[in-house]
């Protein structure tokens, strides 16, 4: 699936997702974390020494500060420690003081009927909460000033997110500050200075980029008593939600169509520019300017912002005149009546919202193709279904980096503290209407080289002395042309047949590689596909033989093959296995297959060479006896016991016999406790988790498994394994062959026929079918200022340049960082080469070449302007995947959250516009950097749930750690859409809305997706038309619970929704089981840990807490 599509059904092109298989069980997430302890002291006062205090310096890329970031997806696993407890030592300057938010009685949801601004009125404040703050929010969003209503307070540091508790009164006294510190009647609460504020950023590159800027007051600074301010357009107000304590909240809005702008009577703010005119706008606290309309499917726009307690730096001289709210005592929690305890809280609608950044982004950039000629254009975000036109850069497809604009020195990398990363994805598969790279076939002289850096010939190389030499890009190296490419100059010093040859007008394109670019400078033979069946007790019983050797009949005419060839050049063979192998002779002169065994598994050989490796078509009679004859075979057997290593020993010895690369299918049950190389022990512990040795789980139990796919990797033995484990089988360990050789995992925990058939096979059928590249190293080369200098992915490496990959499908990709070893020049810009080397299914030895050019800036504006979060926050995923390898898992969290600290402080500090410390600034195309890192702390691998097996860690783990960005995207921030407010008719996705409980309606039907799980979820008011249409019984109590498969009916509901699911399915690598969830269900607890807005049942924060902790660290760091 298109790496960027998203909802239309065309076929899945490049997204690899990974599976949580076994979620149907009560097992994983079942029931709630009855005891999800949260760590007593949290706290995220810095980071903690020992694991790189200082994240790798480096640069990342934003999109222009026109448009908004992207989204990514996130999954919030149960089990975190809560991230606001902060301990009960902690100081604070006095307490903080909550404000809330105002509301008028009376008035609608949010989003219902969209209300004119109302103009700044004198308004009495609701005896709420305690004394007020000033809290104000200024956003914007496409180059917009918004800003809003009063936003509730956070509570005092060291009483973690919760409501406040009893503090010991600091001196000084407030005017009419009663117990809830009220205004007089009819007198409006004094305003701040007017403030100058960024609006739509002009073209100069000094111009600070755009940012969001959530305002609350500084704990320890200057304060101003809360203002009242407009009503946003389209912002109703409405009671507290008292079934939701996380947050103040109305039912979910009602959706407006995209792109309505709504306004209302002009207020009286002092004059500034027009919101779309470039240059400053001022900007009032308490008076705004143009409203804006509603975002889609959530009611306000920004109205509030936190108060963020944290430790004051030093303290600032107070103005003249000013009272200090934070010397006022909050209430003790026990004298707010029970419906005013809730209301501490900052409005989620306040924050910026990851469906909003998405519908603008789809809304701005989807109709018009991407031209890839000008050098570090930002793309559209992956989320966006956009065209791609190849003119120069490869396409966004092949090649997503963090910044797009990177700083000229290494002291501005450092200051930044952006990665500078470009995740690539060489293979990646192309929607039908984008032409694959040509192929161009220099014959015997091969590709055109740079002599002294090998860089291959590319658009960016410049031709000089009338087209005899050309000057390489990469190291300035003059080489002469060969006379059978020279070509005559035209009056711009180009080429005159640039657009007839590939290599001179296009980003991506390949080479025809000649035997010097052989093994043994000898052109390969076709690869090969071994499959390899485990004929254990478990294996038998639960039907997954007969249903393999079933679909093994058929699938084996699918096998991928190169362009127009009618039938496919890989040869196949057959093992099966238990503590012995079992080979077969499928010859075609045979009548009957021949087994042969082979007992002595500590010394492996292949007992057959002709017979072994075979053509379908020849062998297609044997094959299908022996496919007949397997399940028949074995059915009565009383082993459950299993090798591993010596299986794929074998395998490899085979390819090695018949001089090819290949792959082999593994299909596997349980942990190998047979004697044998490879052989292992249970070593699973729970009471591993949050100690320093918890990195063990995720290391292999034994350096065999590494040792073997070292050896595998020289001869291109790629390894795809297939789990069916019914308890723990060690996944750190039996993964390493895989994720060194470029190979894939599937788990299918606890496998029954009837209810994981179809998963199974479909991520067989997918996996067999797809186009792999095989025996391939990768090089990345830089201009000169910049060098790769990390790997993330599943390869291997034995030097520290070349990416060895034994196997390379369409859905895999390396990530690479770079850093600085010299100066880079903006003029010039950074240029980026991969180069890829593989053998194609046909055995064909190709190059597969992708340049990308970026901008270099000397100001930090710029790099901030032209960063991409869905990048970033891939990047920073598999950074700190990797970290658990060696460090403690709190280690990795703590050096994440300092990092992204320090990014959002240099910009504050180097880029915003000045403002009250106690605004949270966050630059335009960061904006959701919070909510998505977030959601990676939250999830399985650093913040397990007490319901999250290590295997599932262990699996999330490596699958996470080739993903590309589209599916890390919506990995860890799910897609949830809801089925009933769009019209029926309508063919089109239903617009998705936030991932927070508080979003669901209990009269409406829900799908969540993240590329691994899908959920219905039902709430339990649906009308019972609906019930009907869709489950074809009469009422919500008789709807089965966990049920995976929609009745086939003939209505337009009905068509509707299993027609969303299948597009779905087909936009993912990975097949989306369906779990149905009714509310109140004992399975909802499994669907609410992917609601990652709220605060997780393993003390994962919540965003809008997650956003204040933010806050705090920003402030620490600025004071």
């Amino acid at each position: 699936m298109n790496v960027n599509q998203s909802a239309p059904p065309l076929p899945p092109f490049g997204q690899s997702q990974p599976v949580y298989p076994g979620y149907h069980q009560s097992s994983y997430g079942g029931q709630p974390g009855s005891t999800a302890p949260t760590t007593p002291s949290g706290a995220y006062n810095g980071p903690v020494p020992g694991y790189q205090q200082t994240p790798p310096p480096g640069v990342s890329r934003a999109p222009p500060s026109s448009e908004a970031p992207p989204a990514s997806t996130a999954q919030a696993p149960c089990g975190q420690a809560a991230y606001g407890q902060f301990g009960q030592g902690d100081v604070q300057n006095g307490p903080s003081s909550t404000v809330q938010m105002q509301r008028f009685p009376g008035s609608q949801p949010f989003g219902s009927v969209p209300l004119a601004p109302v103009v700044s009125q004198p308004t009495v404040l609701q005896p709420y909460g305690p004394p007020p703050t000033s809290a104000q929010v200024t956003t914007q969003l496409a180059g917009m000033q918004i800003s809003g209503a009063v936003a509730p307070a956070l509570p005092p540091v060291g009483l973690g997110y919760g409501p406040p508790t009893s503090l010991a009164s600091a001196s000084g006294s407030f005017p009419n500050s009663g117990l809830y510190g009220s205004y007089p009647q009819g007198q409006a609460p004094p305003l701040s200075q007017a403030q100058g504020h960024l609006g739509a950023q002009p073209p100069q590159r000094s111009a600070p980029p755009q940012a969001s800027s959530f305002t609350s007051p500084a704990s320890g600074g200057p304060r101003m008593p809360s203002m009242t301010g407009p009503i946003l357009s389209g912002q109703g107000f409405g009671g507290p939600s008292l079934s939701q304590p996380n947050h103040v909240s109305s039912p979910p809005p009602q959706a407006l169509p995209p792109g309505t702008q709504m306004t209302g009577p002009p207020g009286p703010p002092p004059p500034m520019h027009s919101s779309q005119q470039p240059g400053y706008q001022l900007q009032q606290n308490g008076s705004f300017g143009p409203g804006r309309g509603p975002q889609p499917n959530y009611g306000s726009p920004y109205p509030g912002a936190p108060t963020f307690g944290s430790q004051p730096g030093p303290p600032q001289p107070l103005p003249p005149k000013r009272l200090d709210p934070d010397a006022i005592p909050s209430p003790q929690l026990n004298e707010l009546p029970p419906q005013q305890k809730t209301r501490h809280r900052i409005d989620p609608d306040a924050i910026p919202s990851p469906i909003q950044v998405i519908e603008d982004d789809r809304n701005n950039r989807g109709s018009e193709p991407f031209v890839t000629g000008a050098r570090g254009q930002v793309p559209p975000l992956v989320t966006t279904n956009f065209l791609v036109k190849d003119q120069g850069n490869a396409s966004p497809r092949y090649i997503r980096c963090t910044s797009y604009n990177i700083p000229c020195t290494s002291d501005m990398a450092k200051q930044a503290q952006v990665p500078l990363a470009a995740v690539i994805k060489p293979l990646a598969r192309l929607p039908p209407e984008e032409a694959s790279p040509y192929v161009v076939d220099h014959g015997e002289s091969g590709p055109l080289r740079c002599n002294r850096c090998k860089a291959y010939m590319c658009p960016f190389m410049q031709f000089v002395e009338g087209g005899r030499r050309f000057q390489c890009c990469f190291c300035s190296c003059i080489n002469d042309v060969p006379p059978q490419y020279f070509q005559h100059l035209d009056h711009t010093g180009k080429r005159v047949d640039a657009y007839d040859r590939p290599e001179l007008s296009l980003g991506s394109y390949e080479f025809l590689a000649t035997v010097d670019y052989c093994k043994n400078n000898k052109f390969p033979s076709p690869p090969a596909f071994i499959f390899m069946i485990d004929v254990s007790y478990n294996a038998i019983r639960s039907g997954l033989v007969r249903l393999l050797c079933e679909e093994l009949k058929s699938l084996i005419d699918f096998l991928p093959r190169e362009g127009g060839a009618e039938e496919s050049a890989i040869r196949v063979g057959f093992v099966t296995y238990n503590k012995v192998l079992h080979f077969y002779n499928v010859k075609s002169s045979l009548a009957q297959p021949q087994m042969m065994v082979v007992s002595d598994v500590a010394d492996m050989f292949v007992p057959l060479l002709d017979g072994f490796l075979v053509n379908v078509s020849e062998s297609r009679a044997v094959i299908t006896s022996l496919l007949d004859q397997i399940p028949e075979m074995f059915a009565d057997t009383r082993e459950t016991e299993t090798v591993f290593a010596p299986v794929i020993q074998a395998g490899m010895e085979a390819l090695k016999a018949a001089e090819c690369a290949g792959k082999l299918f593994l299909f596997h049950t349980s942990l190998p406790i047979a004697e044998a190389p490879g052989k292992l022990k249970n070593r699973d512990d729970r009471k591993l988790i949050n100690t320093d040795k918890e990195k063990t789980l995720f290391q292999p139990q034994t350096g065999a498994y590494q040792t073997l796919a070292k050896e595998c990797v020289a001869q291109g033995c790629c390894v795809d394994l297939f789990l069916f484990p019914n308890q723990y089988v060690d996944v750190a360990t039996l993964s390493v062959v895989p994720q060194l050789t470029g190979g894939s995992v599937y788990k299918y925990a606890c496998f029954q026929v009837e209810n994981d058939q179809e998963r199974f096979l479909s991520d067989l059928r997918r996996d067999v079918q797809k186009v792999v590249g095989f025996d391939a190293v990768m090089r990345v080369r830089t201009s000169t200022g910049i060098r790769a200098v990390d790997f993330f992915g599943a390869f291997y490496m034995s030097n520290t340049t070349d990416v060895e990959l034994a196997g390379l499908d369409g859905d895999k990709t390396v990530t690479v960082e770079f850093k600085h070893d010299d100066r880079l020049n903006e003029e010039s810009g950074a240029l980026l080469q991969c180069a890829l080397l593989y053998t194609s299914c046909a055995g064909q030895r190709r190059l597969r070449i992708h340049n990308l050019a970026l901008n270099c800036c000397t100001q930090l504006a710029d790099l901030y302007r032209n960063c991409e979060t869905d990048t970033l926050i891939n990047y920073m995923a598999k950074f700190a995947y990797r970290g658990v390898l060696n460090s403690p898992v709190k280690t990795v969290r703590d050096t994440l959250i300092t990092q992204c600290a320090q990014i959002l402080a240099c910009y504050r500090k180097n880029c915003a516009s000045p403002s009250s410390a106690g605004q949270l600034i966050l630059p335009e195309c960061m904006k959701l950097l919070p909510v998505y890192l977030n959601c990676v702390l939250k999830s399985d691998v650093l913040q397990p749930g007490a319901e999250v097996t290590t295997d599932d860690r262990a699996y999330v783990r490596q699958l996470v750690t080739s993903m590309d960005v589209a599916e890390t995207n919506v990995f860890f921030y799910p897609r949830l859409l809801p089925l009933t407010k769009s019209p029926i008719e309508s063919a089109t996705e239903p617009p998705a809305v936030r991932a927070s409980e508080e979003r669901l309606s209990n009269g409406d039907i829900y799908l969540l997706e993240n590329g691994l799980n899908l959920f219905l979820w039902v709430g339990a008011s649906v009308q019972q038309g609906v019930v009907q249409s869709l489950f074809s019984v009469s009422s919500f109590s008789q709807i089965t619970s966990g049920l995976s498969v929609l009745p086939v009916l003939d209505n337009p509901l009905s068509k509707k929704v299993r027609g969303l699911i299948d597009s779905l399915r087909a936009q993912r690598s990975r097949y989306m089981k369906l779990i149905v969830v009714k509310q109140e269900d004992k399975l909802e607890m499994l669907f609410k840990h992917f609601l990652v807005e709220d605060k997780s049942l393993s003390g994962g924060a919540s965003y809008v807490d997650f956003l204040c902790h933010m806050h705090k660290e920003i402030r620490q760091l600025l004071s």
